[in-house]
């Protein structure tokens, strides 16, 4: 019975991770943003250790500049616009 349940599932469903994908991109992500704000709000600036701070802050940002590349695509576009600069 479960076996054929699932069977019929798989049919009429596509089975993928898309799902999980939207899932972690609107819950954990900004779970995660939130806890490294304040890991570093407790950690540098309670010590006054503003431009460590600063530092860090600047890391994260490249750090979700690529994972906005990763989740768009955009690698693509921009791996095919630095090759078109020096293909000619």
């Amino acid at each position: 019975m479960i076996a054929t349940a699932v069977y019929t599932l798989a049919q009429e469903d596509a089975l993928g991770t898309g799902g999980i994908q939207n899932w972690m991109l609107d819950n954990v992500l900004p779970l995660l943003l939130l806890t490294v704000a304040i890991l570093l709000l407790w950690l540098g600036a309670g010590r006054g250790d503003n431009a460590g701070v600063m530092r860090r802050v600047g890391g994260i940002f490249i750090a979700l500049a690529v994972i906005g590349l990763a989740v768009t695509g955009g690698g693509i576009n921009i791996g095919t616009w630095l090759a078109s600069l020096f293909g000619g």
